[in-house]
């Protein structure tokens, strides 16, 4: 779906992909976007053509519409329309942050079949979530997240309002925070603390007496006066305990009516309340003094509390009321039957049985409902009684009734064992908690126990009886509390009915918070739920952003439906949280899920320095000279694309969705953290807040912290005000006394800085008690260090042994540095917590420091301390690096020029540029440059861009600075010398002048950054190679024909191995006196000399590469090459450049002439080449051998139709020759029997033969090497006779020159036989189409066997084509392998349709493997799927890799096989669904493909693979056969697509 049209310059895409299942292609799944911009950025969806989802597929985003009212429930259907040559894009315009999500409907994809099959159910994906970040913005500028300095307080502590109010958010603003953290502003319960709400829709009125009025006047002040945005506290779990309308409204808890599950725990607590009053008249300790009281008082539980109550009769089952329920059914005769089987029962154990009720009788599971509520089912018990006893009568009776009475009482066994455990954590965590609670020194210590402090900390809260209240159950007006368990599953509700933590006192309650109660939805509550969203709206109404109060336990459907009202309100609404879940992907889940800006993390946590320098570490930033992972695109020049807006091109920039940190709010210390002065030293207050100030995030801090307050403050008991100096008169930076405003206020200020400037990148350092951190800006690299000396106990008061800082092409200048002081003795102390009104922080001052030394050296600068730099002591210096200091522009510049640099290259071009293995780069400088080689990494897989690009490729991607190339570049420049020496040598040569621009763009981009400081030079190395490989990729891509240029990127990455493979070798030309570029088989295996060019790999690869991707002239000058080289009828598999060629290869002249077809089909006035003439390096019709500089050679022309019937007349004749230089010379290998070369027709069937058990005349071309295995000469796959592929090319041809000469384009309408006979091409296909079946077919019935030429004592696997006719081991014609596809390919009329599929279904099921085919069938006792071709033992069968086609998975008969299943599989499609099906099947099948050219460091596809896709270390990483046949595929697909109108390109 195209985006709504428009008139603006720019587009900035950000681009998701989709797995082939729809979920977002990024790590965790979490997609973060950045907030809604002016103009509308827009987020791409990129779906693969025809992937599984595509299949009667629709994407569902619910991301509203500009100016649309946001909707969960409401999502705009984009339909998926597959296209198999390309990616698809839905673009949603970004207007509005939220916390938004996506899915797809599809109908799954069945598993392949012959046979129909019924078509799945439509199914979707399940949910997954795009946050986007909200827009904040105070006195009209805006302020990102990251810029947020956050001041929390506690708002009961905030004395009168406005008096009192205004000073203390004066203050606050003074020192240059820019929001307000509130608890919330809501009257406050019986417990006076500050999250126990009252009432939720109502402000306290003791502060603000004029209530909702009062607060929005305050809000509007604070944002126009005092430039503060205001956060609340919203609590969704919880309500206070004496909260008026749970009187009206008890069902909004958790009571016996609405949970009764928990009967069992609230008469547990009714006893143990009753038992704690009674203590003393029970002789128990009143008072716990020492353990041996505490083990008295744990002592009387079982008796007096657990006992009494009679607590197993919750667990167990009623033996005699269930017992004669079951009797009872089963003599009425109803019984029921579970699905279980129960029918020989009899023979069961009584433990058997009694599980089998366990498991399948109980009428309500295993749940505790009340007591005895374990009740088996009459019927059920009834049914296994008939089973035991039969029908009744009055005669078992009896028997029946111990039968079940014993039945009952073994089901019980199990229960009781449950009660006992549950006991047993009764009685231990009653005592844990009273041990903590009574005894333990870090507790509270409550004292005696009495009515107001009872024994236990009771788990319901009792609501009063009274007019309101005596209309419901009295039970149900006891309601469970809130609280919290240790390492508990935040997902799992506390009071659900799957656990049982109220029963066992697993809880630490909140005895003044009564938990909500929500189900699943609005629907089991509706009285809640709108209650509470009225709540979320109103604190929207006034609040910037939210802190959800016990996040990690609040149900998640609730927090995103609250949140989901608080956004109608403020859709840039900003959402912190803590989550304790103890799980990173339960983290994930909320923060995707709430739309979570960023999680709260604490300074405070931290129990020593290097711990301190670890947290900081984690939320500081990227490191600096981090790499960015787009490239820069020039400010005037095209992007990524041009796309037709209304009336002007709009320049797309698209970026890539990346992966994205969870964001933190940093906070030096919150509520909930003790104090300096309590865990560290007060002195640290002044580095720790410095240190989180620095960091790349938003931060925050408590009201006490900046003023050294020396104790956490306890917000629910106290009731003392605050006192600040900040808040008494105005705030000045730098040193000063109570506290750190001063230097606060400083921070502060850099802080929002930086984060509004984007300040990203940071070093952090950690030396003893030292740590420093620098923060800088990636563009201007203007930055910010800082060194912190901080104040753990055992402290000195030295320097904390700081080394001299060394900061390399950096200037510094001193912003300051000063020393906290702090009177923390236990006087000052006691004096500060003294004062009954007010909250006072311990006697302190901060005082400027001399004494930092500063010298400059050569552009860099040092930084040295003085010894006296004592704990509690920072430095604070601005930074900038004069070599960059234009570096705003730098990126511009090195982004710019790319289409004048690299617009003007050709394809040949581009292979220098972009590739050239070590061995092609060897020859070309004549043994002088090689690849270069890391130090620490190794040698390059190639010269060019490709070859950097794929080190850098996920050095940039996980920002991977302590990579070894990363190492060598801050080292030297060498790297860059050899890119443009390398360039700047080679464009001066003839042939490659085009190149001098790209030497001379970069030279001068290497420049522009050599005199940056090394610790930068991977960053910007990285950024020219991305710029560049992407312009010179682009580049290639265009020189492409239009389907590759508009196609998916797998298909580009496909047609780019053509430029990896094509390119001038002077070692390797095409011809013995000129320099072409010729095509490689593989790369570095096969890259120069007479290993380059194999006329079998060349046309095998040549229609993919060269025709599919528009590159005709370079398919016209091999097709000449190797045609003028004809001999013997064939052409040479090894070329050696004309000079040498061998001709040992049966199927090579049939490929080529296959290829010749194709160029006349594909290539613009594709037949013109038959009339084009080429000069014969021997005597056309004569074998005779003469060197390449013989005055005969070249002598005579030949058109190319005169080659092609050459080589039908000269097979027809029939060929009998022994090579040339046959010998050792020629082949070390090969026995003297082996270099005679046979080839005749059997004019009976038409059918070629050829080849003996000597030699290997096929692509499975493997000779025996080793004689120590004794298989030297012994070809591994000899494949004499008539091979499947051979019959199948040959047809091919003939049917196409008969065709040809009916229409007048070919001047022969036949041959000649060996008796010299005439045949025409027609009759001579009859005779092969006639006879191919009967030859090839290898029946799945056996009653079939008769009409084909078949030795039933022979066949391994049924169903399937021979691969070879009549070979001389005769049970090797009946190997399964993966040659038939390409006979299926170029003749499908030789195959019977419904034959040729099945066929194709059993390759799919047992030779197809994740990338390639295996080359024999499993099954088959020759089967090693191993190949090692090192390998020297004494195994004839792989030694010396004898194997190599005896199992290994090759990839290029992959490309064959997917194009036989998809023209097989559409032939028998009839509707437009399943046409798709088969397309789509094809696109499951190249999964592995996919995945294997995108991991591969030679960005192409391998050789062969061992079994299941295994790494084989001996074969060529990347093979021209194995992308081009896959680039042949995409082009049949767009051909067949068009054809039955499934695909549009």
């Amino acid at each position: 779906m195209a985006p709504p049209q428009t008139r603006q310059g720019n587009r900035t895409i950000y681009q998701l992909p989709l797995t082939d299942a729809g979920a977002p292609d990024v790590p965790n799944q979490y997609v973060y976007l950045p907030a809604p911009t002016s103009p509308t950025y827009y987020l791409r969806f990129a779906v693969e053509g025809t992937s599984s989802i595509c299949r009667q597929g629709s994407l569902w985003v619910n991301i509203p519409a500009e100016g649309e009212e946001f909707d969960r429930s409401r999502f705009r259907e984009y339909k998926l329309e597959p296209d198999f040559n390309k990616t698809l894009h839905v673009d949603i315009p970004i207007t509005t942050a939220g916390a938004f999500s996506f899915y797809t409907t599809y109908t799954p994809l069945p598993e392949f079949d012959t046979k129909p099959r019924k078509t799945p159910e439509p199914t979707r994906t399940e949910t997954y979530y795009i946050d986007i970040e909200p827009q904040l913005s105070v006195g009209g500028s805006k302020l990102p997240l990251d810029s947020l300095g956050i001041m929390s307080v506690v708002s009961k502590f905030l004395g009168r309002y406005p008096e009192d109010w205004d000073k203390h958010l004066k203050g606050i603003s003074r020192r240059g925070y820019n929001m307000v953290h509130f608890t919330p502003l809501q009257q406050r319960g019986e417990s006076n603390s500050p999250y126990s709400l009252f009432d939720q829709l109502a402000f306290d009125p003791e502060m603000f007496p004029n209530g909702e009025k009062d607060v929005a006047h305050m809000i509007k002040s604070m944002e126009k006066d005092y430039e503060l945005l205001a956060l609340t506290d919203v609590v969704f779990n919880h309500t206070a305990n004496n909260s008026v309308w749970l009187q009206d409204h008890p069902e909004a808890g958790y009571n016996v009516d609405t949970a009764p599950w928990l009967e069992a725990a609230l008469e547990l607590d009714d006893a143990m309340l009753e038992y704690g009053n009674k203590l003393a008249e029970l002789g128990m300790p009143t008072e716990l003094k020492t353990t041996e009281d505490l083990n008295k008082v744990i002592g009387g539980i079982r008796e007096h509390v657990i006992d009494k109550i009679k607590l197993w009769q919750y667990f167990a089952c009623d033996v005699k009321t269930d017992s004669q329920a079951a009797v009872e059914s089963w003599k009425k005769g109803k019984t029921s039957r579970p699905d279980s089987p129960i029918d020989d029962a009899a023979s069961w154990s009584l433990f058997a049985q009694a599980d089998y009720l366990k498991k399948n009788g109980l009428s309500n599971g295993l749940r505790i409902d009340g007591r005895f509520s374990r009740k088996v089912n009459p019927e059920v018990g009834a049914a296994m009684l008939t089973v035991l006893h039969g029908k009744y009568s009055p005669d078992n009776e009896r028997q029946a009734s111990e039968t079940m009475t014993s039945l009952l009482n073994e089901l019980n066994l199990p229960f009781y064992r449950e009660y006992d455990d549950d006991c047993n954590a009764i009685i231990e965590q009653t005592k844990g908690r009273l041990q903590y609670t009574r005894l333990d020194a870090h507790g509270p210590k409550l004292g005696p126990f009495t009515r107001e402090n009872p024994l236990i900390e009771t788990y319901f809260a009792r609501l009063p009886l009274n007019k309101t209240t005596e209309k419901h159950n009295p039970k149900a007006l006891a309601l469970a509390v809130n609280g919290w368990i240790w390492a508990a599953d935040a997902m799992k509700d506390n009071a659900g009915p799957d656990w049982r933590p109220y029963l066992r006192r697993e809880l630490i309650p909140w005895s003044d918070c009564v938990k909500l109660r929500y189900g699943n939805g609005p629907e089991d509550n509706p009285f809640l739920w709108e209650f509470m969203a009225k709540y979320c709206r109103l604190m929207a109404k006034y609040f910037t952003a939210f802190r959800i109060d016990n996040c990690h336990s609040t149900p998640i459907h609730v927090a995103e439906y609250m949140l989901d009202e608080a956004r109608k309100v403020r859709p840039d609404l900003a959402v912190f949280a803590e989550l304790f879940t103890n799980n990173e992907q339960t983290d994930f889940l909320f923060i995707k899920r709430l739309g979570i800006s960023a999680l709260i993390r604490e300074a405070m946590q931290a129990w020593s320095t290097q711990e301190l320098s670890r947290v900081v570490h984690r939320h500081c930033g990227r490191p600096i000279g981090s790499f960015e992972v787009d490239a820069p695109t020039p400010s005037k020049s095209p992007a990524n694309g041009y796309v037709n807006g209304d009336s002007h091109m709009v320049k797309e920039i698209v970026k890539n969705v990346r992966e994205s940190p969870v964001h933190a709010l940093f906070m030096d210390c919150t509520h909930d953290n003790e104090m300096p002065a309590q865990k560290r030293d007060a002195r640290d207050t002044l580095p720790t807040a410095a240190l989180v100030n620095m960091c790349a995030c938003a931060t925050g801090s408590v009201i006490g912290f900046d003023e050294i307050y020396p104790k956490i403050v306890e917000i629910v008991h106290e009731n003392r005000l605050y006192h600040s100096i900040s808040s008494e008169g105005e705030v000045h930076t730098g040193a000063g006394e109570g506290g750190i405003a001063g230097i606060k206020k400083l921070f502060n200020q850099i802080h929002t800085l930086m984060g509004r400037d984007g300040y990203t990148e940071t070093f952090l350092d950690h030396q003893g008690e030292n740590i420093t951190l620098h923060r800088v800006h990636p563009g201007s690299r203007k930055g910010y260090f800082l060194i912190a000396h901080t104040a753990f106990p055992g402290s000195g008061n030295g320097n904390g042994g700081l080394r001299p800082v060394h900061l390399a092409g950096t200037k510094v200048r001193q912003l300051g540095a000063w020393t906290l002081e702090v009177d923390q003795t236990e006087k000052a102390k006691r004096e500060a917590l003294a004062d009954d009104k007010f909250l006072q922080g311990l006697p302190a001052r901060t005082k400027s420091l001399k004494g930092v030394k500063i010298s400059f050296d050569n552009g860099s600068t040092t930084i040295s301390l003085d010894d006296y730099f004592p704990p509690g002591s920072i430095a604070l210096f601005e930074t900038w690096v004069p070599s960059a200091e234009h570096s705003a522009g730098l990126n511009n510049f090195i982004a710019s020029g790319t289409e004048d640099a690299f617009g003007e290259l050709d394809l040949i071009d581009l292979n220098f540029v972009l590739y050239r293995c070590d061995a092609e780069e060897r020859v070309l400088s004549n043994g002088q440059d090689g690849v270069y080689a890391i130090p620490g990494y190794g040698p390059l897989v190639y010269a060019g861009l490709q070859g950097w690009w794929s080190v850098l490729e996920p050095i940039v991607r996980e920002n991977n600075l302590g990579h070894p190339l990363c190492n060598h570049l801050r080292e030297g420049p060498w790297a860059l010398d050899f890119i443009v020496g390398r360039m700047e040598r080679i464009s001066s040569q003839d042939g490659y002048s085009r190149l001098h621009k790209t030497a001379q763009w970069l030279k001068e981009r290497f420049d522009a950054v050599r005199e940056i400081p090394s610790f930068l030079l991977p960053h910007y190395f990285a950024m020219i190679i991305q710029v560049a490989y992407k312009a010179a990729f682009k580049r290639g891509v265009e020189l492409f024909s239009s389907n590759i240029t508009h196609g998916q990127p797998f298909l580009q990455e496909l047609a780019m191995v053509s430029v990896q493979m094509t390119g001038y070798v002077n070692s390797a030309s095409l011809w013995p006196n000129k320099l072409v570029p010729s095509l490689a088989a593989g790369l570095p295996h096969f890259s120069v000399e007479w290993a380059r060019c194999w006329g079998r790999d060349v046309f095998i690869s040549l229609r993919g590469l060269f025709l599919c991707t528009g590159r005709f002239d370079e398919a016209r000058e091999h097709i000449f090459a190797f045609g003028s080289v004809l001999k013997h009828g064939l052409i040479p598999n090894l070329l050696s450049s004309g000079a040498n060629p061998r001709y040992n290869s049966r199927d090579s002249p049939w490929f080529f002439l296959q290829n010749i077809q194709d160029y006349t089909k594909i290539a613009p006035n594709g037949m013109s080449i038959l009339q084009d003439k080429v000069p014969r390096r021997f005597l056309p019709y004569d074998d005779t051998w003469f060197p390449h500089d013989d005055p005969r050679a070249y002598s005579k022309e030949s058109t190319v139709e005169e080659i092609i019937q050459e080589i039908l007349q000269r097979h027809a004749s029939g060929l009998s020759f022994r090579e040339y230089n046959a010998g050792p010379n020629l082949d070390m290998q090969m026995k003297p029997e082996g270099f005679q070369i046979d080839v005749n027709v059997d004019w009976n069937t038409g059918i070629i033969f050829g080849g003996s058990q000597h030699n290997c005349g096929t692509w499975m071309d493997k000779m025996g090497e080793s004689e120590r295995a004794g298989s030297k000469g012994i070809p591994g796959t000899p494949r004499d006779g008539a091979a499947v592929e051979i019959t199948g090319l040959a047809y091919s041809t003939l049917r196409w020159v008969a065709e040809l000469n009916k229409t007048g384009k070919y001047t022969q309408s036949g041959v000649k036989t060996s008796s010299g006979e005439s045949i025409s091409f027609t009759a001579w296909a009859d005779k092969i189409k006639a006879s191919f079946e009967k030859c090839y077919w290898v029946p799945a019935d056996p009653s079939e066997d008769s009409s084909f030429s078949i030795d039933p004592k022979l066949i391994n696997r049924r169903g399937i084509y021979k691969d070879l006719y009549k070979s001389g081991k005769p049970y090797e014609d009946y190997q399964l392998r993966c040659n038939f596809p390409i006979a299926m390919v170029v003749a499908p009329d030789l195959f019977t349709p419904d034959r040729a599929l099945a066929a194709l279904k059993i390759a799919d099921d047992t030779i197809r493997g994740p990338t390639g085919m295996a080359t024999l069938d499993p099954s088959d006792l020759n089967y090693r799927p191993y190949y090692n071709n090192s390998e020297d033992s004494t195994d004839f069968t792989t030694s010396k890799g004898r194997n190599y086609h005896q199992g290994p998975e090759w990839l290029w008969p992959t490309g064959f096989f997917l194009r036989a299943l998809l023209n097989f599989d559409l032939m028998r499609r009839k509707t437009h669904a399943e046409r798709l099906e088969s397309f789509q099947q094809v696109t499951r099948r190249l999964a592995g493909c996919k995945a294997a050219i995108k991991d591969s460091p030679w960005r192409g596809l391998t050789e062969l693979t061992n079994k299941d896709g295994s790494f084989c270390s001996d074969s060529s990483p990347t093979q021209a056969w194995s992308a081009g046949c896959l680039i042949d595929l995409f082009h049949d697909a767009a051909k067949l697509g068009a054809d039955l109108g499934v695909v549009t390109s």
